[in-house]
């Protein structure tokens, strides 16, 4: 399988995890928000109901965002190794650094969500 296919098939596989927890999250908040979750979590249920949405947006607009760079950078990539193979290493750096963006949003939503607990 070369270089280019699987970037984009992982990049496509953790957007599609994103926005599905992420619509969950947002299309089913009397889900997230059972008295269960409000009883253990205490406080104000529309401050928790705030932050699971944070943290939702947080996930899925990062690994949106790391899309939309793994594809531009990773066309670039592979246009710059037909040309000189060579660049081979210097190319996974780069488009690990756009895949990054992905991690970062993830990080920050639990952050959120640990904040909440």
């Amino acid at each position: 399988m070369r270089l280019s296919a699987i970037i984009l098939i992982g990049t496509a596989v953790l957007i599609a995890v994103a926005a599905a927890f992420g619509t969950l999250l947002l299309a089913f908040p009397e889900a997230a928000m059972a008295e269960e979750v409000v009883a253990v979590l205490g406080g104000d249920p529309g401050v928790i109901q705030w932050g699971f949405a944070a943290a939702a947006a947080s996930a899925g607009l990062s690994a949106a965002a790391a899309g939309y760079a793994v594809a531009h950078v990773g066309s670039a990539a592979v246009g710059a190794l037909a040309e000189k193979p060579e660049l081979m290493g210097r190319v996974l750096v780069i488009v690990g650094l756009a895949e990054g963006i992905a991690i970062y949003g993830l990080i920050v939503s639990i952050l959120i969500l640990n904040r909440l607990g």
